[in-house]
């Protein structure tokens, strides 16, 4: 069971154990211990953990957000491993759609798929020639996503962040769906109906439940400090050579250590089995981590080839604790434990995955003593390392201390006997102590151990084990040597198989003394939670068995959570003691091994601590190493061992002895014979169930050979059977066993139980295993109850990892109950030939108990493959007991010539139980019994008044009405929706169901809800919801052939030959009264009363094929081109003529009308394959319908009850009978009274009469109500098949959307097929005006002034159409950001109102073949730019505005911010389809002044524009500022700017001042002339 909870743990699952899977018996009986003497034993044998698997991964890419930087030109690239897949490029945007689908195969273990990271990473600017620069990405393990619910993210936004760059913070969001698929795995993908539901992107971000939404970066770091231990990777010859030429003898290996969750290293210590690093790989990550485990390996370096040592992975939620009193992921320094391959040097090593981490590890390899350590950055700061290695300080280290494991092989049985015939030992090492063959060499590595150890007395080892004191070796200091192995010595024959080893009265011990950091403490706990986890087990079995109580088992189910998370504790990361080996050797050659665990041995003073299989006697079962495990060599045992092991101190060694059982004892003491106790087995061998077929008729030849100690015996072989039941006795007389009577009373040794197939030729193959514990009877006990006598008890019998039932037990009593057997004998399907020759004489024969019945000959199988009589019975003796029940056997015979019988196939019914008529049943839980006819009066009252409810709209649409006019006073938008029925038509009423399927908008709310009518529409196949209609009618499968191996459970449908049609009833006499005189009662046939016919019927098939979602691309080019074949028969309709281009997600909208006879044509197959130019198509996908099963149901799968009655319209019923003859007619099949209409039943609302019709389709609606004959009848609906291929069984590869009408020939014939034609994109036409721009960032300098401005443009178009652009003019030299442009855009688009796409169709490429249809969101892109004549233009800033959504314009420039697009889900939004026409401002780097006008193609004809100012309507032309010219195209006009309106002032200024400093200067000059000039001229007037 241990092994079942880890490997439910490893593949993540939450849910646990399905509790019904659990053989009670065969846990509680091998396991409940009562002496404590003896542990259970290991049930699985196999390990499945190095197995490859199948995997599928799937990847949508929708689109991203947010995107940081400029004008990108982003691709997405999807890498898992080493496989990368790109998106295509999309221009100018960091708001690209995608929707891209991508597929990843993988056939690797488990192990590796869940550890391969998946990245999704963001590149601008990527082509052929450049690799693009890293705009983010975002990493999570492939095993987070398969621990998800239905193992899938979807619709999902990834926070992309750069490592590099960890203070940027987020880098954007990728939209996304990630589903991983394993074999077998169902994944239930909601309806994808619109990819807007989830704007909300911080409420739905990529992570799984419980990480925190904002993740902080973190620095992890791994410090490398030395190993120990390491194996020899190179040949001695090189050794010797090098010895040679060098002259130096050299350690062969060259480790250094890998991390492979930073993809760093370590450097390379040359020629180092104890290399020392000192090292340290730092890595940066967002924590808490997505990718959960830490690969550490050490590797070898080779000029050549590095190979493995050995690998170790470290789980980080082992280290960590996220709760309130939690701590970081922390760990050592610490040694860790690497295991692998042999320690044996070869060239080639065939085990060379486990030393990779793959499966388990058969030897040790080596230690690592490693820390791990994180610290959360503060991104603030500046001071961020990025990854570097560094020296590191040696830790101080808890000392070594001395252990000493004891284990003594009390028995040695089932050796297989192609070893038998040589001497065999066994050794046992811990770690490499005890390790004789390939072991460390002879460093004495113990001896210097032991100094640091401190000296410890060794009086006691001399005395200690005296029986292998010929073995033991002395050293130079006189210390003992440990004894590692047993003496070889010669098997004896068991059996035809098995050989047992002699070990009597002399038991052979082993004993080794090691030296380990004492981490004990650590692995106590671990003990101690186990030891929790075991008891909760045994009590959760204990309450399983009690099905009736429905809240133990919810209780049950938060309990199994709570174990898997002990048993994920428990799981001790430090562990410093390495696990013990018990390796079988045969001529010095390793064969088989055991692992166990050291912390299952380790002793402790306190019983709680101790291992649960310290002191003990345990069962252990060798096994081969490595791949040889698996498949059929793994399922047989190499050998069986009876050990006695202890761990512990050596301090403690004093006990190591107290758990033998009684009459065991050293052979220091005196010798004594040890107790000797004679039993007699008696094994009652009943019967088994589901054994796996060996033979290749589909059966096997069973026999059961059971195992005691050192004898065996055989069951007798029955021939062709699944299901034997031997019902005989083994005796095994003179068992000896060893110990005391009552211990061996209380606590025997197991019996092992080994199931073959007898063959005429060669060796019986083997079929299973299982393990059984005798009860055991002293000869001076009373046989009597409560022991005795012993009662029948099932074992589950396990062949790798798969389990079938056997029944067996001492002596056994039941009672035995007469019944009747009904079988109703339908028919026979799909049988394929036997030894190449067609069945044409079939017949079918049925027993139990050595009594049966057989079916009438079907004379000509290909004209009729029913059976002409119906009903057969026959009377049996069964146990009372259900569970002793035997097997009921179909077996199919064809009928040939000379009166040969051959073996057509064969089906197994294991669980027979006392069958109630379905009828009566249901009927007697509702207290219904005596009721035998049914008025349906009541119910027609009650679908009156249903109906009244249903047709009060007209109220509800005044009420729209009003709130609609309190809308308009208040200003807000009306929205006008579809009201005309005329517009609406089957997509319509698709959609709307979607929608209420998802439950998301209200915005149908309103007027869908009362004016179109929903569908059913199932994400899965109407045969899931319906129990596969086999509510009378069953189909068992017919299996010949032998039965694969476990893991390959697929191959179990290459097996079927066939199908057989029928039904069994068994009852226990005599019948009840009730039943007996139901009116018409027949007793011929039992409880198949009112069954109807089966001779051939012919029936119109009508398929509707709707669409295929997440196809599997079957071209280079990662898509497809799918079309739809329909088979049904020898009739096959292909459309592929109508293949679509380049689509994984086609719309087909197809309905193919056939024509088919029931039984011989009813298995319906719809395919859907890829066009291919050249070669023949390929088939994606596959789905098949048994439309029989259908076409009989009560639930009347024939034709789906619509929610509404209507006679024309999109809504139109399409059923030939109206819902009034379809009632009628059920209830004379029902035998009820009635339908009775009673008076007042016609209602007239809103001018729409009300007839009977209505009142019937209500009834017809609620049908599961009517006591005794209800059941649900299939409404109107949509199934999702999912399509699988051939070559990759049991993995998905897409879905298909469709239903099935069929209609009776003999019936009225019913109106044409509704239409669902795809609906045709409708053209529009959006004319955009750019008036103006305001606050526009200024990019450049002024030429001449350095002042600061722009040359601004601005580019426009719809997503998805790039190509298609559009440029206003340019506005010159900018000084505010202001620029005026009255510039018309035109975009001509085609939409799809119910999708909410645009719709694109164009050539991939110039080699494209045809046009690829491309739905995209309708998306206007307004970019604004700064133009430039000498370099590129620079990019400003963008505005992206959904058309179904974005927020109303400002009316002001001012009233306009950045709030508007970043609050958006908070403001009210409009849509241009319903609004038309809406002008306003919206920001972007800047304010942009639009006016958006939506216009039909028609409309837009009527009244057509020019593009920017053009004819016709052209616009004024903007009132721009002088400045805008180009000064190198006018430099006069230029001059005359700067002169007259930029400098004028400073002009006049500078003319002012010059002419006052001319005036000035002009003063100067002349005022000494003036000054001179005047005193003289006085002087010469006087």
């Amino acid at each position: 069971m241990e092994d079942l909870d880890r490997k439910a743990l490893r593949l993540g699952g939450a849910g646990g154990l399905d509790p019904d899977c659990i053989s009670l018996a065969s846990v509680t009986a091998v396991t409940t211990n009562v002496s404590n003497k003896r542990s259970k034993p290991d049930i699985k044998m196999e390990p499945s953990s190095g197995r490859p698997v199948d995997y599928q991964i799937s990847i949508t890419v929708v689109e991203a957000r947010q995107l940081v930087g400029l004008n990108m030109d982003p691709v997405v690239c999807v890498e898992i491993g080493e496989d990368k897949k790109y998106t295509s490029m999309k221009e100018s945007t960091n708001c690209p759609y995608y929707n891209e689908y991508f597929v990843f195969e993988f056939h690797v273990p488990p192990d590796v798929m869940f550890d391969k990271i998946l990245k999704l990473s963001v590149i601008h600017s990527k082509n052929l020639l450049r690799s693009g620069t890293l705009v983010g990405t975002f990493k999570l393990d492939v095993g987070t996503v398969y621990s998800q619910p239905e193992h899938q993210f979807y619709h999902k936004w990834a926070m992309l962040s750069d490592p590099d760059d960890i203070t940027a913070g987020c880098k954007g969001y990728i939209k996304c769906d990630i589903a991983v698929v394993g074999k077998g795995d169902n994944i239930k993908t909601p309806h994808k109906a619109n990819e807007t539901d989830e704007d909300d992107i911080e409420g739905n971000l990529l992570l799984p439940e419980g990480v925190p939404l904002e993740r902080q970066w973190a620095r992890f770091y791994v410090k490398i400090y030395r190993a120990e231990g390491l194996p020899k990777m190179n040949t001695s010859i090189m050794a010797n050579v090098k010895k040679a030429f060098i002259g130096e003898n050299r350690d062969l290996v060259d480790p250094y250590v890998q991390v492979v969750f930073a993809g760093q290293r370590t450097s390379v210590q040359k020629s180092s089995y104890e290399p020392i690093w000192n090292e340290q790989v730092v890595f940066t990550e967002m924590f808490p981590p997505l990718c959960k485990r830490i690969k550490v390996q050490i590797r070898d370096s080779d000029k050549v080839n590095d190979v493995a040592i050995g690998t170790h992975f470290i789980d980080l939620r082992k280290i960590a604790n996220d709760g309130d009193k939690g701590f970081l992921p922390t760990m050592g320094p610490a040694w860790v434990n690497m295991y692998g391959s042999t320690r044996h040097y070869t060239l080639i090593d065939e085990h060379q995955d486990l030393n990779e981490g793959l499966g388990e590890g058969v030897s040790f390899r080596a230690r690592l003593l490693i820390s791990v350590a994180v610290e959360i950055l503060d991104t603030t700061s500046t001071e961020i390392v990025s990854s570097t290695e560094v020296q590191v300080d040696f830790p101080k280290m808890v000392s070594d201390k001395e252990f000493f494991l004891f284990g003594s092989f009390l028995e040695a049985t089932m050796i297989d006997r192609k070893i038998g015939d040589k001497p065999i030992s066994f050794e046992v090492t811990i770690g490499n102590y005890g390790n004789q063959i390939d072991g460390v060499s002879k460093p004495t590595a113990a001896k210097k151990k032991k100094k640091e150890g401190g000296g410890e007395s060794d009086e006691e080892e001399s005395e200690l084990i005296q029986q292998n004191s010929s073995e033991d070796e002395a050293d130079d200091d006189g210390d003992l040597v440990s004894v590692s192995s047993t003496p070889p010595m010669k098997p004896v024959i068991t059996d035809r198989n098995y050989f047992h080893l002699p070990y009597f009265e002399k038991k052979p011990c082993i004993y080794i003394k090691s030296w380990w950091q004492d981490q004990r403490r650590r692995l106590y706990n671990s003990n101690i939670m186990d030891k929790i986890a075991d008891k909760m087990q045994s009590v959760g079995m204990f309450l399983m068995s009690y099905p009736s109580l429905n809240t133990v088992r919810d209780k049950l189910k938060m309990v199994q959570n709570f174990l898997h998370r002990l048993r994920f504790l428990a799981d001790e990361p430090q562990h410093s003691i390495p696990d013990v080996f018990v390796w079988m050797m045969s001529n010095n050659k390793r064969i088989a091994y055991a692992r166990i665990p050291s912390k299952d041995i380790l002793y402790s003073i306190v019983d709680e601590e101790t291992g649960k299989d310290c002191g003990k006697v345990k069962a252990v079962f060798l096994r081969l190493p490595g791949k040889k495990g698996f498949g059929p060599a793994g399922w047989t045992v190499q050998a069986k061992m009876e050990m006695y092991l202890w761990l512990g101190l050596n301090k403690q060694r004093k006990d190591f002895l107290s758990g033998l059982p009684n009459g065991f004892e050293e052979n220091k003491a005196p010798r004594r014979s040890p107790l000797k106790q004679v039993f007699q087995l008696r094994a009652h061998m009943y019967q088994a169930r589901s054994l796996f077929a060996a033979d290749s008729s589909g059966l096997s030849d069973p026999f059961a050979r059971v195992f005691f100690s050192t004898h065996s015996q055989v069951t007798e072989v029955l021939s062709e059977t699944l299901c034997p039941t031997w019902d005989q006795l083994l005796v095994f007389d003179d068992v000896e066993l060893f110990g005391e009577a009552g211990e061996l009373r209380d606590d025997p040794p197991i019996i092992v139980v080994e199931v073959y197939d007898q063959d005429t030729v060669g060796k019986a193959e083997f079929i299973g295993r299982t393990f059984a514990k005798p009860i055991t009877k002293m000869c001076d006990e009373h046989y009597g109850p409560p022991r005795f006598p012993p009662q029948l008890e099932y074992y589950q019998i396990y062949r790798g990892n798969s389990t079938a039932d056997t029944c067996a037990h001492c002596k056994y009593t039941h009672t035995h109950i007469r019944t009747y057997t009904y079988v109703l004998f339908w028919g026979l399907r799909d049988l394929k030939r036997v030894n190449l020759a067609q069945v044409d004489r079939p017949r079918v024969d049925i027993e139990c108990a050595g009594r049966g019945v057989q079916s009438a000959l079907i004379q000509n199988y290909k004209k009729n493959p029913n059976f002409s009589t119906l009903v057969k019975w026959f009377e049996v003796d069964l146990p009372e007991n259900e569970l002793l029940h035997p097997p009921l056997n179909v077996r199919v015979v064809d009928c040939r010539a000379f009166g040969r019988y051959t073996l057509v196939g064969s089906h197994a019914v294991t669980i027979l139980v006392w069958n109630c008529s379905p009828t009566f049943e249901r009927a007697s839980q509702r207290g219904q019994t005596s009721m035998h006819t049914c008025n349906i009066y009541l119910l027609c009252q009650l679908a009156r008044s249903l109906i009244r409810r249903s047709f009060l709209y007209p109220q509800n649409e005044e009420k729209e009405e009003k709130k609609k006019k309190k809308k308009k006073k208040k200003g807000e938008v009306e929205e006008d929706d579809e009201t005309d029925e005329s517009m609406l038509d089957w997509w319509s009423k698709y959609f709307a169901s979607i929608e209420t399927l998802m439950e998301v908008r209200d915005r149908f709310c309103s007027i869908l809800f009362y004016s179109i009518l929903f569908y059913s529409v199932y994400n899965k196949e109407l045969e899931a919801e319906y129990d596969n209609f086999e509510d009378w009618l069953h189909t068992f499968n017919l299996y010949r052939g032998k039965a694969g191996d476990d893991d390959e459970a697929a191959l179990d449908d290459d097996r079927i030959v066939g199908r057989f049609k029928g039904s069994m009833c068994m009852y226990k006499l005599p019948l009840s009264e009730e039943i007996t005189r139901e009116v018409g009662f027949d007793p011929n046939m039992g409880m198949f009363q009112s069954i109807p016919h089966n001779d051939p019927i012919n029936v119109l098939v009508r398929i509707f094929v709707v669409r295929a979602t997440d196809l599997h691309p079957a071209d280079v080019n990662g898509k497809a081109d799918p079309y739809v074949v329909i088979k049904l028969g020898k009739s096959e309709l292909k459309d592929k003529e109508n293949y679509i281009s380049k689509q994984l997600n086609p719309v087909f909208g197809k309905a193919f009308d056939m024509e088919a006879t029931f039984p011989m044509e009813s298995m319906l197959t719809v395919s859907v394959y890829d066009w291919d130019l050249v070669g023949t198509d390929d088939l994606i996908g596959e789905t098949k319908i048994d439309l029989e099963n259908r076409f009989y149901s009560k639930h009347r799968a024939t034709c789906g009850i619509a929610n509404s009655y209507s006679v024309h319209g999109y809504n139109v019923w399409r059923d030939p009978m109206k819902p009034s003859q379809i009632l009628a007619k059920l209830c004379k099949e029902g035998k009820l009274d009635g339908p009775h209409y009673g008076p007042g039943g016609r209602v007239k609302v809103a001018n729409r009469k009300q007839t009977d019709e209505h009142l019937a389709l209500t009834v017809l609606k609620h049908w599961e109500e009517i006591p005794r004959v209800g059941c649900k009848l299939i409404p109107e609906h949509v199934e999702t098949r999912p399509l699988l291929n051939p070559d990759h069984p049991g993995i998905e590869q897409g879905r298909i959307e469709m239903w099935v009408d069929m209609f009776p020939m003999d019936m009225p014939a019913p109106g044409p097929a509704i239409d669902i034609s795809p609906r045709k994109p409708k053209n529009f036409e959006l004319r955009v005006i750019i008036w103006n721009t305001d606050d526009v960032v200024l990019e450049d300098d002024a030429f001449m002034t350095g002042e600061k401005m722009s040359d601004i443009y601005v580019r426009g178009w719809l997503k998805g159409q790039q190509e298609d652009k559009q440029d206003t003019d340019v506005h010159y030299h900018s000084l505010t950001g202001e620029g005026n442009f009255n510039w018309r855009f035109v975009f001509p688009f085609d939409y799809l109102m119910a999708e909410e796409k645009i719709v694109i169709s164009k050539k991939e490429s110039m080699f494209s073949w045809d046009e690829t249809e491309y739905k995209i969101p309708a998306r206007l892109t307004l970019q604004v730019w700064d133009a430039d004549h000498f370099s590129a233009d620079d990019f400003l800033g963008t505005v992206e505005l959904d058309l179904n959504r974005f927020p109303r314009g400002a009316k002001t420039a001012k009233q306009c911010s950045i709030n508007m697009v970043q609050n958006q889900a908070e403001l009210p939004c409009i849509s241009i389809f319903k609004q038309k026409r809406v002008k306003g401002w919206w920001p972007f780097v800047g304010k942009v002044e639009a006016e958006l006008h939506l216009m039909s193609a028609e409309e837009a004809e009527k009244s057509p524009v020019g593009l920017g100012r053009n004819e016709p309507d052209p616009l004024e032309k903007p009132n721009r500022p002088d400045t805008t010219f180009l000064w190198f195209l006018s430099p006069l006009k230029a001059i005359r700017y700067l002169v007259c309106n930029r400098y004028k002032w400073l002009i006049i200024k500078i003319i002012v001042a010059l002419l006052l400093l001319m005036m000035l200067g002009l003063f100067l000059y002349s005022m000494p002339g003036y000054l001179h000039s005047g005193p003289n001229h006085s002087c010469d007037d006087h």
